[in-house]
């Protein structure tokens, strides 16, 4: 296993990611540090208590989608391959090939859980010759015509200033999903629709309609949790919901003599 390791700024400068717990964001960059080749993991529980994590740090890692796990207790790094570009004479493959091959790889390089059925993308797990592994970033230009999700279904329209119609594809919304992870995208869509129908000075440009869908779920993705993830949140999650606990910043150096405090009471 490498000793180095990269992360691609796509990731770790998400609101979804800098909304985490400072302490949800170190288990994460200690995960990476500890992945195989393939970005699995075997003991992510071991790595949460030797850092002083908490189990909700690790619970939301998996409520938001940074990791996906196993019925073996084995986690895998979602956008590991966005990540990192590994040369194949560096290269060991991952030891859980039952696990690797319930998953597939997305357009933007990031696993995704297998589907049984529909049309699905080849993978090839392993670098080609001595050349690094392509990678596929995300972007807000990906929505829309010139998206990957051009030739998938319309899913629903929006309209636009001209009264034409702005089609949003089935491939948009997986995309966006994993963006903003939080959010219902369907129903922000339904929103939106509505919205522009009844705002219509308001509406927006076809160069201005992808920038109006990303502003707008960022500002939802900040907001909080949707309902069907209410059950997954962790504890002290559910109590900032209700307004029990105020969220007040941490700097570091708070955050390292609370882990310190964290540990030597673990001890005694």
């Amino acid at each position: 296993m490498a000793e180095k390791r990269m992360f691609t700024q796509k990731i770790v400068d998400s609101d979804a990611f800098l909304d985490m717990p400072l302490t949800a964001q170190a288990l994460y960059f200690h995960l990476n540090m500890r992945a195989d080749d393939d970005g699995f993991v075997n003991n992510p529980k071991k790595i949460q208590r030797m850092i002083g994590a908490s189990e909700d740090d690790l619970k939301l890692l998996i409520v938001k989608r940074f990791i996906l796990t196993f019925d073996n207790g084995v986690i895998v790094i979602k956008h590991w391959r966005m990540h990192n570009l590994i040369r194949k004479d560096r290269y060991n493959p991952t030891q859980y090939q039952d696990q690797i091959l319930e998953l597939e790889l997305k357009e933007n390089g990031s696993y995704t859980e297998k589907k049984e059925h529909g049309n699905q993308m080849a993978t090839k797990w392993q670098p080609n010759g001595n050349q690094m592994a392509t990678q596929v970033r995300l972007g807000k230009d990906s929505i829309g015509k010139d998206s990957i999700g051009k030739d998938s279904p319309s899913v629903i329209e929006l309209i636009l200033n001209d009264k034409s119609l702005f089609p949003v594809h089935q491939d948009d919304i997986d995309l966006l999903t994993e963006l903003y992870p939080s959010v219902d995208i369907m129903q922000e869509l339904r929103k939106m629709k509505g919205w522009l129908y009844s705002n219509p000075t308001k509406r927006k440009t076809k160069n201005g309609i992808k920038r109006f869908i990303n502003s707008w779920l960022s500002r939802e993705q900040n907001r909080g949790y949707p309902t069907q993830y209410q059950d997954q949140m962790p504890d002290y999650m559910k109590k900032q919901e209700k307004g029990d606990i105020i969220s007040t910043p941490v700097n570091e150096d708070t955050l390292a003599k609370a882990l310190e405090l964290q540990r030597q009471f673990k001890e005694k």
